[in-house]
Protein backbone atom coordinates (compact mmCIF):
# COMPACT_ATOMS: atom_id res chain seq x y z
CA UNK A 1 0.00 0.00 0.00
CA UNK A 2 1.53 3.37 -0.98
CA UNK A 3 2.05 6.07 1.63
CA UNK A 4 -0.72 8.69 1.84
CA UNK A 5 -0.18 11.75 -0.39
CA UNK A 6 0.16 14.00 2.69
CA UNK A 7 2.97 11.89 4.11
CA UNK A 8 6.25 13.31 2.78
CA UNK A 9 9.04 11.82 4.88
CA UNK A 10 11.67 14.04 3.26
CA UNK A 11 9.78 17.15 4.40
CA UNK A 12 9.40 15.65 7.88
CA UNK A 13 13.14 14.91 8.03
CA UNK A 14 14.18 18.41 6.93
CA UNK A 15 17.38 19.39 8.77
CA UNK A 16 16.06 22.97 9.00
CA UNK A 17 13.18 21.72 11.16
CA UNK A 18 13.44 18.64 13.43
CA UNK A 19 16.14 16.50 11.86
CA UNK A 20 19.91 16.43 12.04
CA UNK A 21 22.68 14.95 9.90
CA UNK A 22 23.44 11.29 10.65
CA UNK A 23 26.25 9.08 9.37
CA UNK A 24 26.20 5.30 9.72
CA UNK A 25 29.34 3.31 8.94
CA UNK A 26 28.60 -0.34 8.34
CA UNK A 27 31.10 -3.05 9.28
CA UNK A 28 31.72 -3.68 5.58
CA UNK A 29 32.94 -0.07 5.17
CA UNK A 30 29.86 1.34 3.43
CA UNK A 31 29.05 4.85 4.70
CA UNK A 32 25.43 6.05 4.74
CA UNK A 33 24.66 9.76 5.17
CA UNK A 34 21.05 10.80 5.79
CA UNK A 35 18.80 13.00 7.93
CA UNK A 36 17.27 11.63 11.10
CA UNK A 37 15.63 12.63 14.34
CA UNK A 38 17.89 12.01 17.32
CA UNK A 39 16.40 11.26 20.74
CA UNK A 40 18.25 10.67 23.98
CA UNK A 41 15.58 9.47 26.35
CA UNK A 42 16.36 9.08 30.02
CA UNK A 43 14.97 5.96 31.69
CA UNK A 44 14.54 5.87 35.44
CA UNK A 45 12.41 3.05 36.74
CA UNK A 46 12.23 0.91 39.82
CA UNK A 47 10.87 -2.57 40.49
CA UNK A 48 11.11 -3.53 44.13
CA UNK A 49 14.71 -2.95 45.20
CA UNK A 50 16.03 -2.95 41.62
CA UNK A 51 16.43 0.44 40.00
CA UNK A 52 17.38 1.10 36.40
CA UNK A 53 18.82 4.50 35.62
CA UNK A 54 20.11 4.88 32.06
CA UNK A 55 20.05 6.81 28.81
CA UNK A 56 18.55 5.39 25.63
CA UNK A 57 19.85 7.23 22.56
CA UNK A 58 18.21 6.43 19.24
CA UNK A 59 17.69 7.80 15.75
CA UNK A 60 14.49 7.79 13.69
CA UNK A 61 15.03 7.82 9.92
CA UNK A 62 13.58 6.59 6.65
CA UNK A 63 13.82 2.81 6.48
CA UNK A 64 15.10 3.12 2.91
CA UNK A 65 18.12 5.14 4.19
CA UNK A 66 19.51 2.28 6.29
CA UNK A 67 19.84 -0.81 4.03
CA UNK A 68 22.06 -3.50 5.49
CA UNK A 69 22.57 -1.70 8.82
CA UNK A 70 23.00 -4.13 11.69
CA UNK A 71 24.28 -4.47 15.21
CA UNK A 72 27.96 -3.47 15.63
CA UNK A 73 27.82 -0.78 12.94
CA UNK A 74 28.55 2.77 14.13
CA UNK A 75 26.37 5.87 13.99
CA UNK A 76 27.63 9.44 14.31
CA UNK A 77 25.26 12.24 15.35
CA UNK A 78 26.40 15.72 16.31
CA UNK A 79 30.04 14.68 16.52
CA UNK A 80 29.38 11.77 18.90
CA UNK A 81 29.81 8.19 17.69
CA UNK A 82 27.51 5.47 18.98
CA UNK A 83 27.31 1.71 18.52
CA UNK A 84 24.22 0.47 16.69
CA UNK A 85 22.53 -2.02 19.02
CA UNK A 86 19.83 -3.49 16.74
CA UNK A 87 18.90 -3.78 13.11
CA UNK A 88 16.59 -0.96 11.96
CA UNK A 89 13.17 -1.43 13.54
CA UNK A 90 10.52 -0.37 11.01
CA UNK A 91 7.23 1.07 12.23
CA UNK A 92 5.15 0.32 9.13
CA UNK A 93 5.09 3.92 7.87
CA UNK A 94 8.45 3.96 6.08
CA UNK A 95 10.28 5.13 9.20
CA UNK A 96 12.71 3.04 11.23
CA UNK A 97 14.46 3.37 14.58
CA UNK A 98 18.12 2.66 15.24
CA UNK A 99 18.73 1.82 18.89
CA UNK A 100 22.13 3.22 19.92
CA UNK A 101 24.60 2.99 22.79
CA UNK A 102 27.38 5.36 23.76
CA UNK A 103 30.74 3.86 22.80
CA UNK A 104 32.98 2.96 25.76
CA UNK A 105 35.76 5.13 24.26
CA UNK A 106 33.52 8.22 23.98
CA UNK A 107 35.20 9.85 26.99
CA UNK A 108 32.07 10.79 28.94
Amino acid sequence: MPAPAWEDLDAFLDEGEFATAVTVTREDGVVLDFSGIYEDQYLDTQLGEYRMDTERPRVWCKQSDVPGVQRRDTCTVGGTTYDVMTEPQGDGTGMAMLDLAVRPDAGF
